[in-house]
């Protein structure tokens, strides 16, 4: 196969690869009824005048389904953490008890998970538009090559095979992610 067409081929296969980490990334912003410490993955805390991650100055746990705990390394730094899940705005209720913080993960109601069940399809069909445009600019790309018609032909058929298996694996992603939303 010519040099070319293998790196429109390439570089195609790269941007959906790329699509498909930013929708496992966004599948797992959405909450899915059970306590994880990526929910609190956006909360920054003012941390001696900078604005730094949760992350990186706390410990964060789930013991149970239900309930997330965040135990700072520095015991002076539970107020500002508390500060931080607040102003995060993510529906949680800080309880500070002295050594770290307990955040009691309320469960979905039937609404509320028909919601990000829509929220994950919306972000599935981000994904897929992802794909079908690192399609187009592939065949146009091989529309730019001089080869002969027959290799051009083939290879937009492998870049429509391509296409079709990262529109599956995108489908099967959000199967198992709604399921995980709805299961109570």
């Amino acid at each position: 196969m010519n040099e070319d067409i293998q790196f429109i081929l390439d570089s195609a296969k790269e941007s959906m690869d790329a699509a498909i980490k930013h929708l496992e990334k966004q599948f797992v912003n959405i909450r899915a009824g059970k306590a994880s410490p990526s929910m609190l993955g956006s909360v920054m805390v003012d941390y001696y005048g900078s604005q730094t991650p949760l992350s990186q100055i706390a410990n964060v746990n789930t013991p149970d389904g239900r309930t997330i705990t965040v135990q700072p390394w520095e015991k002076n730094m539970l107020q500002e953490i508390e500060r931080g899940i607040m102003y995060a705005n993510l529906g949680f209720n800080p309880m500070n008890n002295g050594d770290y913080i307990i955040i009691n993960v309320p469960p979905l109601t039937e609404e509320r998970r028909r919601d990000l069940a829509k929220q994950a399809k919306s972000e599935a069909e981000d994904a897929k538009i992802s794909v079908r445009t690192a399609r187009k600019d592939a065949n146009n790309d091989i529309k730019k090559t001089d080869v002969s018609e027959d290799l051009q032909k083939n290879a937009e058929a492998d870049i429509q095979k391509l296409t079709d298996k990262f529109v599956l694996k995108i489908d099967s992603l959000f199967e198992v992610k709604e399921k995980e939303i709805m299961t109570i």
